[in-house]
């Protein structure tokens, strides 16, 4: 088993990091990698992005927003958050299974006097409460294990950035199951610091598979590749919200015009079709401003530029930019 370093906050350039050595270091031998993010929300590969975030918490904190390779729910991580990926192979086993590959984290946290658990399918657990959700992927005999720790989270971020109606969306996309959480600081036999923390437990992991320490260091190509990587996907909006599933909106606010009723589908991230209904009054019909909006990402700075060059009060009467397009999709 090597290790590999990657010193990087940034969440976009992270989860390019972590495909590529997954996909692309030598076969033949198990790696491990652990890394933290800045203020960021994680999806799930088949999740509906939208449907899991806060968007208007998240905007106002500057939060990032990023779709992972691997299934499972949403998870919140900040500079507070360790994660933890396991490169290994399958040895035959095409199928996912949470139990043999994380004892090394389980045992590693024992020595931090934690009595950590397995719960259910995919969580570690302290006193029954959710301190790390895993998830994994298997391409070509290699298995993806990853998974956060919650050390030092701001736990009051994470509850608002993943605060969604329930009802707001109909959608194909897997719901997050929301557990109670808890940081493991807490219940540490000694105070140390996330970076310190990240050191011992990568010496810990290795102690407990009896190897000596080895570090695996990327080639020039292999960090060009990664950039690729990151830039060609892991910032473009057509992987972070356009994979989401097809899902539909229904939305109705008041406004001093009226009531707006909106009911949309999208279609890999792009309004697909709309309908508009209310009691207000307005000069043109409003199947020309559905017309308009077909075919629009999903996305506020989208209906910012596009609104920019339509009248809106001559659907509704006045009403304000910002309230119709928080109509459509906050």
């Amino acid at each position: 088993m090597k290790y590999i370093t990657n010193l990087s906050n940034d969440p976009h350039y992270n989860l390019a990091f972590e495909e590529f050595c997954f996909k692309n270091l030598p076969e033949g031998e198990d790696y491990v990698f652990l890394w933290i993010n800045g203020p960021a929300i994680i999806v799930g590969k088949n999740q509906n992005t939208i449907e899991e975030i806060n968007q208007e918490y998240v905007r106002e904190n500057e939060i990032k927003v990023v779709r992972r390779i691997t299934g499972g729910g949403a998870v919140y991580h900040d500079l507070g958050n360790l994660n933890f990926s396991i490169f290994t192979k399958s040895d035959g086993k095409e199928r996912i299974d949470f139990g043999q590959i994380n004892i090394p984290i389980l045992k590693s946290l024992e020595r931090f006097g934690i009595e950590a658990k397995l719960s259910g399918r995919n969580d570690l657990t302290v006193d029954d409460k959710k301190v790390s959700g895993i998830a994994q992927s298997v391409w070509k005999g290699r298995i993806l294990n990853h998974g956060t720790i919650l050390y030092d989270t701001d736990l009051t971020v994470l509850s608002k950035a993943l605060n969604v109606r329930a009802d707001k969306y109909e959608s194909k996309g897997v719901k997050s199951v929301r557990s109670r959480v808890t940081n493991i600081k807490p219940y540490m036999k000694h105070d140390v610091d996330i970076i310190k923390f990240k050191e011992m437990l990568l010496d810990y992991i290795f102690e407990y598979a009896g190897e000596e320490k080895k570090e695996y260091f990327l080639s020039a190509e292999q960090l060009q590749s990664i950039d690729a990587l990151y830039k060609e996907k892991y910032t473009t909006w057509e992987w972070n919200y356009g994979e989401s599933p097809d899902f539909g909106v229904k939305n109705y606010r008041k406004f001093p015009v009226g009531g707006v009723e909106a009911r949309i589908q999208v279609k890999s991230g792009v309004i697909n079709n709309i309908r508009i209904f209310g009691d207000f009054f307005g000069t043109r019909d409003v199947a020309e401003l559905e017309s308009v909006l077909k075919g629009t990402k999903y996305e506020r700075e989208s209906l910012e530029e596009l609104f920019g060059s339509i009248a809106l009060q001559d659907f509704f009467g006045a009403i304000d930019n910002n309230d119709f397009i928080e109509l459509l999709i906050e």
